[in-house]
C-alpha cells in the first residue's frame, strides 16, 4: 500500500493531467458538465459491476475512472468561476464532520452502528442549507428500484418503519390482492398504480431482510439470460425455430437448462 504522501502525489498528478487535457486536447476542451454526464452514469454502473463481481483490479480501475470524472466537473466549474476541486472536497469534509458528532463533535457517548443509522436522516435535517424535506434530496431521475430503496431507508432513518420485519408480509399480500383486483377491471391507470404499490412493498420486504433488491433482480435477469440462451442454442441445433415450437416443447428444454444448473 502507498504512503499518505504518495496518495497526495497521485492526486496531484491527476489534477496536472486534467489541466493539460483541458488546455491542449480539443476533445477534452470542448466538453461541458452536461456532455460528460451520460459517461459518468456509465462509469457508475461499471464500478457497480466490478464490485458485484469481487474484481479488485477492475474496481480500482473504475474508481479511477469515476475520480477522473469528478475532477473533470470541478475543472469545468473552475473555468466558469463557480468553484474548484478544493471547494467540493471541503463541502464533503464539512458534511461528514457534522453528520458524525460521535467522532468529530466531542460527543463521547457510546454509539452503535444501528443508532447512527437510525439518527442519520434527523442529523441531516439539521444541516444548514440542506434539503427542506427528508425526501427532497432523492433525484427524480434515479432508477426506480434504487429510488424506492432510498426512500424507504430515509423513512427508516426517521423512525418510520415496521416494528417487526415479519409484519411486511401482510402489506405485500394486501398489495398483491389489489393488483389482481385491478387487473380484473382492465383500467390501465389503476393497474399501473397497483403494480407500483406491489413492487414498492416487495422492495421494502427485501430491504427488511437484508437483501439488496437491485442485486436480487439482476441475478434473476442473468439466470433468465442463461436459460433462454440455452433454449435458443438447443433449438437451432435441432433446426427448429422458437416461433414454430409449442410452449410445452420450449418448457422441456427450459427445464433441461435448470437441471444443468443454468
Amino acid at each position: 500500500m502507498h504512503t499518505r504522501e504518495e496518495k497526495l502525489e497521485a492526486f496531484g498528478r491527476l489534477l496536472d493531467i486534467m489541466d493539460a487535457l483541458r488546455e491542449k486536447c480539443p476533445w477534452n476542451a470542448a466538453q461541458t458538465m452536461k456532455s460528460i454526464r451520460p459517461m459518468t452514469e456509465e462509469e457508475v454502473y461499471e464500478l457497480s459491476d466490478a464490485v458485484m463481481h469481487d474484481n479488485a483490479d477492475e474496481t480500482a480501475k473504475e474508481i479511477g475512472d469515476l475520480l477522473y470524472h469528478m475532477v473533470f466537473y470541478a475543472r469545468i466549474a473552475q473555468e466558469e468561476g463557480l468553484f474548484d476541486i478544493a471547494d467540493a472536497i471541503g463541502k464533503i469534509c464539512t458534511k461528514m464532520e457534522f453528520r458524525h458528532p460521535h467522532v468529530f463533535g466531542g460527543d463521547t457517548t457510546p454509539t452503535t452502528a444501528k443508532e447512527i443509522a437510525d439518527n442519520w436522516e434527523l442529523i441531516k435535517a439539521k444541516e444548514k442549507g440542506g434539503n427542506k424535506t427528508v425526501m427532497g434530496g432523492i433525484p427524480a431521475a434515479m432508477p426506480a428500484i434504487l429510488k424506492a430503496l432510498s426512500m424507504q431507508e430515509k423513512a427508516r432513518g426517521c423512525g418510520f418503519d415496521w416494528e417487526k420485519k415479519e409484519d411486511v408480509w401482510d402489506k405485500v399480500s394486501e398489495e398483491f390482492g389489489e393488483v389482481r383486483e385491478a387487473c380484473g377491471e382492465a383500467d390501465e391507470a389503476h393497474m399501473t398504480e397497483e403494480f407500483g404499490d406491489l413492487l414498492f412493498a416487495t422492495i421494502n420486504a427485501a430491504r427488511l431482510y437484508g437483501i439488496d433488491p437491485e442485486v436480487a433482480l439482476n441475478s434473476t435477469c442473468e439466470k433468465f439470460r442463461r436459460r433462454f440462451t440455452y433454449l435458443e442454442e438447443n433449438t437451432l441445433k435441432k433446426g427448429l425455430s422458437l416461433k414454430d415450437m409449442t410452449l410445452g416443447e420450449m418448457d422441456r428444454i427450459w427445464d433441461e437448462a435448470k437441471s444443468k444448473g443454468l
